[in-house]
Protein backbone atom coordinates (compact mmCIF):
# COMPACT_ATOMS: atom_id res chain seq x y z
CA UNK A 1 0.00 0.00 0.00
CA UNK A 2 3.01 2.61 1.04
CA UNK A 3 4.76 1.76 -2.38
CA UNK A 4 1.71 2.13 -4.46
CA UNK A 5 -0.84 4.87 -3.36
CA UNK A 6 -0.99 7.69 -6.06
CA UNK A 7 -0.44 11.11 -4.54
CA UNK A 8 -3.37 13.97 -4.75
CA UNK A 9 -2.94 16.15 -7.56
CA UNK A 10 -1.75 19.45 -5.92
CA UNK A 11 -3.99 22.54 -5.59
CA UNK A 12 -2.96 25.90 -5.48
CA UNK A 13 -3.19 27.85 -2.13
CA UNK A 14 -6.30 29.86 -2.99
CA UNK A 15 -7.97 26.88 -3.96
CA UNK A 16 -6.78 24.52 -1.45
CA UNK A 17 -7.42 27.37 1.72
CA UNK A 18 -10.95 27.37 0.00
CA UNK A 19 -11.46 23.58 0.33
CA UNK A 20 -10.25 23.04 3.85
CA UNK A 21 -12.50 25.37 4.86
CA UNK A 22 -16.03 24.11 2.91
CA UNK A 23 -15.12 20.49 4.41
CA UNK A 24 -14.79 22.33 7.99
CA UNK A 25 -18.00 23.63 7.91
CA UNK A 26 -18.93 20.27 6.95
CA UNK A 27 -17.62 18.70 9.99
CA UNK A 28 -19.12 20.86 11.83
CA UNK A 29 -22.50 20.82 10.36
CA UNK A 30 -22.04 16.75 11.14
CA UNK A 31 -21.33 17.53 14.38
CA UNK A 32 -25.36 17.04 15.87
CA UNK A 33 -26.50 14.92 13.20
CA UNK A 34 -23.76 12.45 14.83
CA UNK A 35 -25.11 13.16 18.11
CA UNK A 36 -28.90 13.03 17.31
CA UNK A 37 -27.80 9.83 15.23
CA UNK A 38 -25.74 8.11 18.14
CA UNK A 39 -22.75 7.69 16.03
CA UNK A 40 -19.78 6.89 17.67
CA UNK A 41 -17.12 8.08 15.81
CA UNK A 42 -13.08 6.57 16.14
CA UNK A 43 -10.62 7.81 14.25
CA UNK A 44 -7.20 6.34 14.47
CA UNK A 45 -3.78 8.12 12.82
CA UNK A 46 -0.75 6.11 12.24
CA UNK A 47 2.53 7.46 10.50
CA UNK A 48 6.23 7.84 10.26
CA UNK A 49 7.87 9.59 13.60
CA UNK A 50 7.85 13.09 12.72
CA UNK A 51 4.64 12.95 10.41
CA UNK A 52 2.71 15.45 11.89
CA UNK A 53 0.07 13.61 13.52
CA UNK A 54 -0.51 15.75 16.34
CA UNK A 55 -0.68 19.18 14.25
CA UNK A 56 -3.24 17.42 11.88
CA UNK A 57 -5.38 16.48 15.10
CA UNK A 58 -5.07 19.66 16.20
CA UNK A 59 -6.17 21.37 12.75
CA UNK A 60 -8.72 18.71 11.99
CA UNK A 61 -10.74 19.14 16.06
CA UNK A 62 -10.88 23.03 15.03
CA UNK A 63 -14.24 22.73 13.71
CA UNK A 64 -15.68 20.31 16.35
CA UNK A 65 -17.35 21.67 19.42
CA UNK A 66 -15.14 19.89 22.64
CA UNK A 67 -17.80 18.71 24.25
CA UNK A 68 -18.11 15.80 21.39
CA UNK A 69 -14.47 14.54 21.04
CA UNK A 70 -11.55 13.08 23.19
CA UNK A 71 -8.05 12.92 21.65
CA UNK A 72 -6.25 9.77 22.75
CA UNK A 73 -2.42 9.30 23.08
CA UNK A 74 -1.84 5.29 22.81
CA UNK A 75 1.76 5.23 22.48
CA UNK A 76 2.41 5.15 26.07
CA UNK A 77 4.31 2.43 27.25
CA UNK A 78 2.32 -0.61 28.89
CA UNK A 79 1.55 -0.94 32.05
CA UNK A 80 1.75 -4.08 34.69
CA UNK A 81 -1.80 -4.22 34.63
CA UNK A 82 -2.39 -3.73 30.81
CA UNK A 83 0.67 -6.29 30.44
CA UNK A 84 -1.36 -8.78 31.98
CA UNK A 85 -3.89 -8.67 30.21
CA UNK A 86 -5.36 -9.85 26.40
CA UNK A 87 -3.58 -7.81 23.45
CA UNK A 88 -7.08 -6.38 22.33
CA UNK A 89 -8.44 -5.08 26.44
CA UNK A 90 -6.43 -1.56 26.74
CA UNK A 91 -8.03 -0.21 23.06
CA UNK A 92 -11.06 -1.93 23.60
CA UNK A 93 -11.23 0.13 26.88
CA UNK A 94 -10.69 3.25 24.66
CA UNK A 95 -13.81 2.99 22.69
CA UNK A 96 -15.83 5.91 22.31
CA UNK A 97 -19.64 6.24 23.26
CA UNK A 98 -22.87 6.89 21.13
CA UNK A 99 -22.98 10.39 19.48
CA UNK A 100 -18.89 10.96 20.27
CA UNK A 101 -15.72 11.62 18.05
CA UNK A 102 -12.76 9.95 19.39
CA UNK A 103 -9.39 10.41 18.00
CA UNK A 104 -6.49 7.87 18.67
CA UNK A 105 -3.07 9.22 18.04
CA UNK A 106 -1.95 5.72 17.43
CA UNK A 107 -3.57 2.51 18.25
CA UNK A 108 -2.47 -0.90 18.00
CA UNK A 109 -0.61 -0.75 14.77
CA UNK A 110 3.03 0.03 17.22
CA UNK A 111 3.07 -2.33 19.83
CA UNK A 112 2.38 -5.00 16.74
CA UNK A 113 5.00 -3.48 14.51
CA UNK A 114 6.98 -2.74 17.05
CA UNK A 115 7.56 -6.75 18.22
CA UNK A 116 8.20 -7.34 15.10
CA UNK A 117 10.73 -5.16 14.67
CA UNK A 118 12.29 -6.06 17.60
CA UNK A 119 11.59 -10.39 16.57
CA UNK A 120 10.00 -10.56 20.05
CA UNK A 121 6.71 -12.08 18.02
CA UNK A 122 6.60 -14.93 16.36
CA UNK A 123 4.33 -15.38 12.96
CA UNK A 124 2.13 -17.47 14.62
CA UNK A 125 1.59 -14.41 17.61
CA UNK A 126 1.89 -12.13 15.02
CA UNK A 127 -1.24 -14.08 12.66
CA UNK A 128 -3.30 -14.47 15.87
CA UNK A 129 -3.18 -10.66 16.34
CA UNK A 130 -3.97 -9.53 13.17
CA UNK A 131 -6.98 -11.83 13.24
CA UNK A 132 -7.90 -10.02 16.73
CA UNK A 133 -7.64 -6.81 15.38
CA UNK A 134 -9.79 -7.84 11.98
CA UNK A 135 -12.32 -9.77 13.86
CA UNK A 136 -12.58 -6.65 16.70
CA UNK A 137 -12.85 -4.22 14.17
CA UNK A 138 -15.19 -5.98 12.45
CA UNK A 139 -17.30 -6.02 15.49
CA UNK A 140 -17.40 -2.49 16.11
CA UNK A 141 -18.34 -1.22 12.30
CA UNK A 142 -21.13 -4.20 12.76
CA UNK A 143 -22.53 -2.84 16.06
CA UNK A 144 -22.68 0.89 14.23
CA UNK A 145 -19.04 2.30 14.96
CA UNK A 146 -17.58 4.46 11.97
CA UNK A 147 -13.88 3.57 12.26
CA UNK A 148 -11.74 5.63 9.79
CA UNK A 149 -8.05 4.85 9.66
CA UNK A 150 -4.97 7.22 8.40
CA UNK A 151 -1.51 6.54 7.74
CA UNK A 152 0.58 9.46 7.78
CA UNK A 153 3.27 8.63 5.14
CA UNK A 154 6.39 10.73 4.26
CA UNK A 155 9.93 9.73 2.85
CA UNK A 156 12.74 8.58 4.62
CA UNK A 157 14.67 12.22 3.11
CA UNK A 158 11.66 14.12 4.47
CA UNK A 159 11.75 12.58 7.71
CA UNK A 160 15.19 12.94 8.45
CA UNK A 161 15.41 16.58 7.55
CA UNK A 162 12.27 17.18 9.72
CA UNK A 163 13.99 15.32 13.07
CA UNK A 164 17.37 17.49 11.98
CA UNK A 165 14.81 20.44 12.94
CA UNK A 166 13.48 19.48 15.87
CA UNK A 167 16.79 18.39 17.33
CA UNK A 168 18.39 21.37 16.37
CA UNK A 169 15.89 23.76 18.77
CA UNK A 170 16.28 23.11 22.25
CA UNK A 171 12.61 23.59 22.57
CA UNK A 172 11.47 21.41 20.23
CA UNK A 173 14.19 18.63 20.41
CA UNK A 174 12.46 16.57 23.16
CA UNK A 175 9.87 15.48 20.26
CA UNK A 176 12.30 13.31 18.87
CA UNK A 177 12.84 9.92 20.29
CA UNK A 178 15.52 6.60 20.11
CA UNK A 179 12.88 5.26 18.08
CA UNK A 180 12.24 7.76 16.23
CA UNK A 181 16.13 7.81 14.79
CA UNK A 182 15.90 4.39 14.45
CA UNK A 183 13.12 4.11 12.42
CA UNK A 184 15.14 6.59 9.94
CA UNK A 185 18.32 4.69 9.96
CA UNK A 186 15.96 1.49 9.39
CA UNK A 187 13.41 3.20 7.12
CA UNK A 188 13.38 0.54 4.37
CA UNK A 189 12.69 -2.56 6.62
CA UNK A 190 10.02 -0.54 8.74
CA UNK A 191 8.56 0.27 5.75
CA UNK A 192 8.14 -3.27 4.90
CA UNK A 193 6.82 -4.01 8.04
CA UNK A 194 4.02 -1.00 7.96
CA UNK A 195 2.90 -2.27 4.62
CA UNK A 196 2.52 -5.73 5.65
CA UNK A 197 0.21 -4.69 9.06
CA UNK A 198 -1.53 -2.21 6.34
CA UNK A 199 -2.29 -4.95 4.40
CA UNK A 200 -3.20 -7.23 6.60
CA UNK A 201 -5.52 -5.00 8.26
CA UNK A 202 -7.30 -3.35 5.32
CA UNK A 203 -11.10 -4.44 5.23
CA UNK A 204 -13.80 -2.84 3.46
CA UNK A 205 -15.44 -1.87 6.72
CA UNK A 206 -12.42 -0.27 7.92
CA UNK A 207 -10.11 0.37 5.26
CA UNK A 208 -7.12 2.46 5.39
CA UNK A 209 -6.50 5.47 3.72
CA UNK A 210 -2.72 6.71 3.50
CA UNK A 211 -1.91 10.05 3.53
CA UNK A 212 0.88 12.16 1.67
CA UNK A 213 2.02 14.52 4.58
CA UNK A 214 4.50 15.91 3.12
CA UNK A 215 2.55 19.30 2.98
CA UNK A 216 0.54 19.65 6.03
CA UNK A 217 -2.30 21.60 4.52
CA UNK A 218 -2.58 18.92 1.76
CA UNK A 219 -2.70 16.34 3.94
CA UNK A 220 -5.74 18.20 6.50
CA UNK A 221 -7.71 18.46 3.25
CA UNK A 222 -7.05 14.43 2.41
CA UNK A 223 -8.11 13.79 6.23
CA UNK A 224 -11.43 16.01 5.97
CA UNK A 225 -12.42 14.76 3.07
CA UNK A 226 -12.14 11.18 4.06
CA UNK A 227 -13.96 12.00 7.46
CA UNK A 228 -16.35 13.54 5.92
CA UNK A 229 -17.03 11.43 3.38
CA UNK A 230 -17.44 8.20 6.07
CA UNK A 231 -19.47 10.46 8.13
CA UNK A 232 -22.08 10.73 5.34
CA UNK A 233 -22.12 7.37 4.01
CA UNK A 234 -22.39 5.89 8.22
CA UNK A 235 -25.37 8.30 8.56
CA UNK A 236 -27.13 7.32 5.33
CA UNK A 237 -26.00 2.89 6.60
CA UNK A 238 -26.43 3.65 10.08
CA UNK A 239 -30.17 1.55 10.80
CA UNK A 240 -29.62 -1.20 8.08
CA UNK A 241 -28.94 -4.67 9.19
CA UNK A 242 -26.21 -6.45 9.24
CA UNK A 243 -25.34 -9.37 7.41
CA UNK A 244 -25.13 -12.93 10.05
CA UNK A 245 -21.66 -14.12 9.98
CA UNK A 246 -21.12 -18.26 10.00
CA UNK A 247 -19.87 -19.72 13.11
CA UNK A 248 -16.15 -21.12 12.06
CA UNK A 249 -15.61 -22.23 16.04
CA UNK A 250 -16.07 -25.74 16.70
CA UNK A 251 -19.00 -26.41 18.80
CA UNK A 252 -19.63 -29.10 21.34
CA UNK A 253 -23.16 -30.96 21.59
CA UNK A 254 -25.86 -29.82 23.98
CA UNK A 255 -28.86 -31.70 24.33
CA UNK A 256 -32.06 -29.54 25.35
CA UNK A 257 -32.48 -28.62 29.37
CA UNK A 258 -35.59 -30.54 29.39
CA UNK A 259 -33.43 -33.78 28.78
CA UNK A 260 -31.42 -33.19 31.60
CA UNK A 261 -32.70 -35.39 34.76
CA UNK A 262 -33.21 -32.96 37.97
CA UNK A 263 -33.31 -35.96 40.13
CA UNK A 264 -29.75 -35.78 41.31
CA UNK A 265 -28.81 -35.24 44.99
CA UNK A 266 -26.42 -35.72 47.75
CA UNK A 267 -26.72 -36.66 51.56
CA UNK A 268 -25.91 -34.11 54.06
CA UNK A 269 -23.39 -36.29 55.46
CA UNK A 270 -21.84 -36.50 51.87
CA UNK A 271 -21.82 -32.82 51.13
CA UNK A 272 -19.89 -31.54 54.27
CA UNK A 273 -16.77 -34.23 53.81
CA UNK A 274 -16.59 -33.48 49.83
CA UNK A 275 -16.85 -29.88 49.73
CA UNK A 276 -14.48 -29.67 52.70
CA UNK A 277 -12.10 -31.61 50.60
CA UNK A 278 -12.66 -29.58 47.36
CA UNK A 279 -12.44 -26.41 48.63
CA UNK A 280 -9.09 -27.16 50.26
CA UNK A 281 -7.85 -28.39 46.85
CA UNK A 282 -9.29 -25.44 44.72
CA UNK A 283 -7.54 -23.40 47.85
CA UNK A 284 -4.49 -24.83 46.80
CA UNK A 285 -4.68 -24.67 43.02
CA UNK A 286 -5.34 -21.44 43.35
CA UNK A 287 -1.94 -20.05 44.31
CA UNK A 288 -0.62 -22.21 41.45
CA UNK A 289 -2.58 -20.63 38.85
CA UNK A 290 -1.35 -17.46 41.10
CA UNK A 291 1.98 -18.74 40.81
CA UNK A 292 1.84 -19.51 36.52
CA UNK A 293 -0.20 -16.23 36.10
CA UNK A 294 -3.00 -18.38 34.48
CA UNK A 295 -6.33 -16.49 34.40
CA UNK A 296 -9.76 -18.00 35.44
CA UNK A 297 -12.91 -16.86 34.20
CA UNK A 298 -16.20 -18.27 35.71
CA UNK A 299 -19.12 -17.46 34.26
CA UNK A 300 -22.67 -18.06 35.72
CA UNK A 301 -26.30 -18.09 33.99
CA UNK A 302 -29.20 -19.64 35.32
CA UNK A 303 -33.13 -19.40 35.91
CA UNK A 304 -33.77 -16.93 38.81
CA UNK A 305 -33.67 -18.53 42.12
CA UNK A 306 -31.55 -21.49 41.02
CA UNK A 307 -28.90 -20.64 43.03
CA UNK A 308 -26.03 -19.25 41.54
CA UNK A 309 -25.51 -16.92 44.22
CA UNK A 310 -25.04 -19.97 46.94
CA UNK A 311 -23.05 -21.50 44.21
CA UNK A 312 -20.45 -18.89 43.53
CA UNK A 313 -20.31 -18.42 47.51
CA UNK A 314 -18.74 -21.85 47.99
CA UNK A 315 -16.11 -21.59 44.80
CA UNK A 316 -15.67 -17.84 46.29
CA UNK A 317 -14.88 -19.35 49.98
CA UNK A 318 -11.88 -21.53 48.48
CA UNK A 319 -10.06 -18.84 47.20
CA UNK A 320 -7.49 -15.95 48.24
CA UNK A 321 -9.75 -12.75 48.68
CA UNK A 322 -6.69 -10.94 46.92
CA UNK A 323 -7.13 -13.42 43.87
CA UNK A 324 -10.46 -13.04 42.99
CA UNK A 325 -13.46 -10.59 42.27
CA UNK A 326 -16.86 -11.62 41.62
CA UNK A 327 -19.01 -9.46 39.02
CA UNK A 328 -22.56 -9.07 40.00
CA UNK A 329 -23.64 -7.81 36.26
CA UNK A 330 -26.67 -5.56 36.43
CA UNK A 331 -28.69 -3.66 33.88
CA UNK A 332 -26.12 -1.53 32.05
CA UNK A 333 -25.34 1.80 33.40
CA UNK A 334 -26.10 4.87 30.82
CA UNK A 335 -22.66 4.85 30.05
CA UNK A 336 -22.22 1.38 29.68
CA UNK A 337 -25.59 1.17 27.08
CA UNK A 338 -23.78 3.87 24.74
CA UNK A 339 -21.42 1.93 23.78
CA UNK A 340 -20.44 -1.78 22.60
CA UNK A 341 -22.35 -4.73 24.83
CA UNK A 342 -19.37 -6.68 25.07
CA UNK A 343 -17.40 -3.01 26.58
CA UNK A 344 -17.74 -3.61 30.12
CA UNK A 345 -16.98 -7.33 30.00
CA UNK A 346 -13.89 -6.43 28.68
CA UNK A 347 -13.15 -3.82 31.52
CA UNK A 348 -13.83 -6.52 33.96
CA UNK A 349 -11.48 -9.12 32.73
CA UNK A 350 -8.99 -10.40 35.67
CA UNK A 351 -5.24 -10.12 35.58
CA UNK A 352 -3.42 -12.84 34.87
CA UNK A 353 -2.90 -15.33 38.16
CA UNK A 354 -6.46 -13.84 39.07
CA UNK A 355 -10.06 -15.25 39.06
CA UNK A 356 -13.22 -13.34 37.94
CA UNK A 357 -16.54 -14.93 38.80
CA UNK A 358 -19.83 -13.49 36.52
CA UNK A 359 -23.04 -13.82 38.25
CA UNK A 360 -24.25 -13.08 34.80
CA UNK A 361 -22.70 -12.53 31.72
CA UNK A 362 -22.39 -11.40 28.45
CA UNK A 363 -24.89 -13.78 27.06
CA UNK A 364 -27.78 -11.38 28.43
CA UNK A 365 -27.62 -10.25 25.01
CA UNK A 366 -29.38 -13.14 23.72
CA UNK A 367 -31.83 -13.87 26.31
CA UNK A 368 -33.13 -11.14 28.68
CA UNK A 369 -32.04 -8.04 25.64
CA UNK A 370 -33.46 -10.52 22.75
CA UNK A 371 -36.88 -11.20 24.60
CA UNK A 372 -37.06 -7.69 25.94
CA UNK A 373 -36.63 -5.66 23.05
CA UNK A 374 -33.49 -4.23 24.00
CA UNK A 375 -31.86 -5.17 21.23
CA UNK A 376 -32.85 -6.03 17.41
CA UNK A 377 -32.90 -9.38 15.97
CA UNK A 378 -30.37 -8.43 13.94
CA UNK A 379 -28.35 -7.47 16.83
CA UNK A 380 -28.31 -10.54 19.01
CA UNK A 381 -28.33 -13.12 15.77
CA UNK A 382 -25.00 -11.54 15.59
CA UNK A 383 -24.38 -11.79 18.95
CA UNK A 384 -23.65 -15.66 19.05
CA UNK A 385 -20.81 -15.37 16.67
CA UNK A 386 -19.51 -12.36 18.25
CA UNK A 387 -19.61 -14.03 21.96
CA UNK A 388 -17.56 -16.95 20.74
CA UNK A 389 -14.86 -14.98 19.16
CA UNK A 390 -14.63 -12.98 22.27
CA UNK A 391 -14.30 -16.20 24.49
CA UNK A 392 -11.89 -16.97 21.27
CA UNK A 393 -9.63 -14.04 22.32
CA UNK A 394 -9.78 -15.14 25.88
CA UNK A 395 -8.94 -18.47 25.25
CA UNK A 396 -5.41 -17.44 22.96
CA UNK A 397 -4.62 -15.21 25.86
CA UNK A 398 -4.57 -18.30 28.10
CA UNK A 399 -7.53 -18.03 30.04
CA UNK A 400 -9.29 -20.94 31.79
CA UNK A 401 -13.04 -20.56 31.22
CA UNK A 402 -15.48 -22.42 32.60
CA UNK A 403 -19.22 -21.67 32.11
CA UNK A 404 -22.22 -22.62 34.11
CA UNK A 405 -25.70 -22.96 33.06
CA UNK A 406 -27.89 -23.52 36.71
CA UNK A 407 -30.99 -25.21 35.99
CA UNK A 408 -33.65 -25.97 37.91
CA UNK A 409 -37.69 -26.82 36.78
CA UNK A 410 -40.41 -24.53 36.86
CA UNK A 411 -42.11 -26.18 40.10
CA UNK A 412 -39.09 -25.43 41.66
CA UNK A 413 -38.36 -22.00 40.95
CA UNK A 414 -41.83 -21.48 41.86
CA UNK A 415 -41.84 -23.05 45.37
CA UNK A 416 -38.49 -20.80 45.78
CA UNK A 417 -40.41 -18.14 44.73
CA UNK A 418 -43.00 -18.45 47.27
CA UNK A 419 -40.89 -19.24 49.99
CA UNK A 420 -38.68 -15.93 49.53
CA UNK A 421 -41.57 -14.02 49.27
CA UNK A 422 -43.49 -15.35 52.65
CA UNK A 423 -40.10 -14.97 54.42
CA UNK A 424 -39.40 -11.56 55.52
CA UNK A 425 -35.21 -12.09 55.75
CA UNK A 426 -35.36 -13.33 52.00
CA UNK A 427 -38.20 -10.91 50.66
CA UNK A 428 -35.42 -8.68 49.05
CA UNK A 429 -34.42 -11.78 46.49
CA UNK A 430 -37.79 -11.73 44.90
CA UNK A 431 -38.84 -8.66 42.43
CA UNK A 432 -42.06 -7.68 40.61
CA UNK A 433 -39.21 -8.32 37.55
CA UNK A 434 -38.70 -12.13 38.67
CA UNK A 435 -42.82 -12.83 38.50
CA UNK A 436 -42.50 -11.03 34.89
CA UNK A 437 -39.97 -13.34 33.72
CA UNK A 438 -41.27 -16.30 35.02
CA UNK A 439 -44.34 -15.65 32.91
CA UNK A 440 -41.60 -16.06 29.66
CA UNK A 441 -40.81 -19.34 31.00
CA UNK A 442 -40.95 -20.83 27.77
CA UNK A 443 -39.46 -18.50 26.00
CA UNK A 444 -36.40 -18.08 27.92
CA UNK A 445 -36.13 -22.37 27.56
CA UNK A 446 -36.17 -21.97 23.82
CA UNK A 447 -34.02 -18.96 23.80
CA UNK A 448 -31.58 -20.51 26.27
CA UNK A 449 -31.45 -23.99 24.22
CA UNK A 450 -30.33 -21.80 20.85
CA UNK A 451 -27.59 -20.10 22.97
CA UNK A 452 -26.62 -23.05 24.40
CA UNK A 453 -26.38 -25.24 21.45
CA UNK A 454 -24.62 -22.20 19.27
CA UNK A 455 -22.05 -21.27 21.83
CA UNK A 456 -20.29 -24.40 23.45
CA UNK A 457 -17.41 -24.55 21.73
CA UNK A 458 -14.59 -26.58 22.36
CA UNK A 459 -12.51 -24.23 24.17
CA UNK A 460 -15.49 -22.51 26.18
CA UNK A 461 -17.80 -25.27 26.57
CA UNK A 462 -21.06 -24.93 28.73
CA UNK A 463 -21.65 -27.14 31.81
CA UNK A 464 -24.91 -27.83 33.03
CA UNK A 465 -25.65 -27.79 36.93
CA UNK A 466 -28.86 -29.64 38.10
CA UNK A 467 -29.78 -27.72 41.07
CA UNK A 468 -32.66 -28.80 42.17
CA UNK A 469 -30.66 -30.55 45.07
CA UNK A 470 -28.20 -27.22 45.55
CA UNK A 471 -25.67 -28.97 47.52
CA UNK A 472 -25.59 -31.81 44.74
CA UNK A 473 -24.91 -28.48 42.50
CA UNK A 474 -22.41 -26.99 44.29
CA UNK A 475 -20.12 -30.10 44.49
CA UNK A 476 -20.81 -30.60 40.78
CA UNK A 477 -19.38 -26.70 40.20
CA UNK A 478 -16.40 -27.42 42.10
CA UNK A 479 -15.32 -30.92 40.70
CA UNK A 480 -15.65 -28.92 37.35
CA UNK A 481 -13.74 -25.84 38.25
CA UNK A 482 -11.04 -28.00 39.90
CA UNK A 483 -10.14 -30.21 36.95
CA UNK A 484 -10.30 -27.54 34.43
CA UNK A 485 -7.64 -25.65 36.49
CA UNK A 486 -5.58 -28.62 36.99
CA UNK A 487 -5.79 -29.46 33.20
CA UNK A 488 -4.86 -25.93 32.10
CA UNK A 489 -1.69 -25.87 34.30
Amino acid sequence: MLKNYVKPKELDKETLKARIQEETDKLFSFQMKIKEERLPVMVIFEGWGSAGIGSLISSVIKGIDPRFFQVINMVKPLEDSEKRRPFIYRYFAEIPEAGKFKFFDSFWMPELCRSVLNESCSEKEYQTRINSINITERQLTDSGYLVLKFFLDISKKEQKRRLKGLLSDKNTKWRVSKADLWENRHYKECQEVYDRYLNDTNRSAAPWYIIDSSDQKSALLQVLEYLNQGIETSLKNHSLAVPIIQNIYPLESMKPLKEYPLDKEISEAEYKAEIKKLQKELHSLHYKLYRKKVPVIIAYEGWDAAGKGGNIKRIAGALDPRGYIVHPIASPEPHEKSRHYLWRFWNRLPKTGHIAIFDRTWYGRVMVERLEGFCSENEWQRAYNEINEFEKELDNWGAVIIKFWVQIDNATQLARFNERQNTPEKQWKITDEDWRNREKWDLYEEAVNEMLQKTSTNYAPWHILESVDKKYARIKALKIVINSIKEAL
